[in-house]
């Protein structure tokens, strides 16, 4: 069938992906906000870095390796669209909403681009900057590329007939009888992001003065200003994934923000129980715990069931990032706390909040059993996967800077620059 142009879906994916893109930026300023004085422009260049490295890999191998012909269940055959060559408009993953090639591959372009800048908060303070590039593109190649192909592409933890699905619940006519819902990346990102994040962070160790000296935030309206542009953003992410200019789109768009009011009122709620003081970045956090929670099931619940899972979501991701601290990790700036547990909470729920098969809608236990395995099965791959690629990063180049520069700032250390110019001049004047 010849490729029909649909310009009102075309117009809203193109819209769609720049609000996405819009993610990453934010998630610099949610990020450089909550890092101290003297590494602010570190943890928002690694966002930037990502950008950079990302966007080039995947119009290189990584459309192809997530979309193309499916190998083993696992990843796309890399050399079918290599540099885009060859794709054409009927081939896109979504010519049926009459959407060209070359906007859907942008679309998902920053999908990994997000993805692989959440996991920086993780490693605040301590990275070496040359190292997180060099992780970055590897990572988004032997983790994301594969997860990617796995859950959206044609791989196992799909609704095919050759996925674990289909090999628990039966198929007909090629399609699992029980499908596993993950709408805009709950495993594919937030899960697979969170966990990685953990990886990462057991690798590089804690920071110095860990658990002993105070790490505040230095810019809170930073934080704020970045939990604003994700939440914008995040309206692409999730209601973009529709695929088209629908009442699907509409569905995720109004779940998106009840569900984020919601966990925003969990979250404060939870932390003027135990703290005595609802704050503002408790407020961010919140915002960001419910975009975690309803990127999974922004098409599968109703507004009413976005909100009770806006409200669990905050109050679990409230109280979840305060484990570093008795566990004994150095989770800089909460992605396990807030991206895994958000994920998982945000999958997971499905099973019991889906209108169409959620165990509260009368859908028996299947979804919740998929849900939980596509969930643990994200966890464990892309764990395993992220410490072995730590770890050889580690030994060979390193990828932790010096006690020195991790005292001294690696902002000046590093990029020979200060985010505040009476920061730097007093800097250079101790040293002298």
């Amino acid at each position: 069938m010849e490729f029909q142009l649909d310009t009102g879906n075309t117009a809203w994916l193109l819209t769609s992906a720049a609000l996405v893109l819009l993610m990453t930026p934010g998630l610099a300023f949610f990020y450089g906000g909550m890092v101290r004085v003297k590494s602010v422009l570190n943890m928002m260049m690694m966002s930037f870095g990502a950008i950079a490295v990302v966007a080039v890999v995947w119009v290189l191998w990584g459309y192809s390796a997530t979309f193309g012909t499916d190998v083993g269940g696992v990843i796309g055959n890399p050399f079918d669209f290599f540099g885009l060559s060859g794709l054409t408009d009927d081939q896109s993953l979504l010519a049926g909403s009459g959407v060209p090639a070359l906007v859907a591959v942008g679309f998902q372009a920053t999908f990994a681009i997000i993805t692989v800048a959440l996991i920086s908060g993780a490693i605040a303070d301590r990275t070496r900057f040359g190292s997180w590039l060099l992780f970055a593109g590897v990572w988004v190649t032997l983790v994301y590329f594969p997860m990617a192909h796995m859950v959206w592409g044609g791989g196992i933890l799909g609704g095919g007939e050759n996925g674990i699905a289909a090999a628990l619940f039966g198929s007909t006519d090629g399609v699992a009888n029980v499908t596993p819902i993950d709408f805009a990346g709950g495993t594919v990102v937030h899960i697979n992001a969170g966990i990685a994040g953990l990886a990462l962070a057991l690798i590089l160790g804690k920071r110095k003065g860990f658990g002993k000296e105070p790490m505040r935030p230095h810019n809170l309206p930073f934080v704020m200003l970045g939990a604003a542009l994700l939440w914008f953003g995040w309206f692409g992410f999730n209601a973009g994934s529709a695929g088209a200019a629908d009442g699907v789109a509409g569905l995720a768009w109004l779940n998106t923000t009840v569900a984020t009011a919601g966990a925003i009122i969990g979250w404060l709620v939870t932390e003027k129980i135990r703290d005595g003081h609802a704050t503002s970045l408790g407020a961010a956090s919140g915002v960001v715990a419910g975009l975690v929670a309803i990127t999974p099931a922004a098409a599968a619940l109703s507004p009413i069931g976005s909100i009770v899972l806006g409200l669990v979501a905050g109050a679990l991701c409230a109280l979840a990032v305060g484990l570093k601290y008795k566990l004994g990790y150095d989770d800089s700036l909460d992605v396990v706390g807030v991206h895994l547990v958000g994920g998982l909470v945000g999958t997971v729920s499905i099973g019991f909040l889906g209108t169409e098969t959620g165990l509260f809608y009368g859908g028996g236990f299947d979804q919740l059993v998929l849900q939980v395995i596509i969930a643990l099965f994200a966890v464990v791959f892309s764990f395993i996967l992220t410490f072995i690629i730590g770890t050889v990063i580690k030994s060979t180049i390193g990828f932790r800077v010096s006690e020195e520069v991790e005292v001294g700032g690696i902002d000046l250390a590093v990029h020979g620059e200060t985010a505040y110019e009476s920061i730097g001049a007093r800097v250079v004047t101790e040293v002298k």
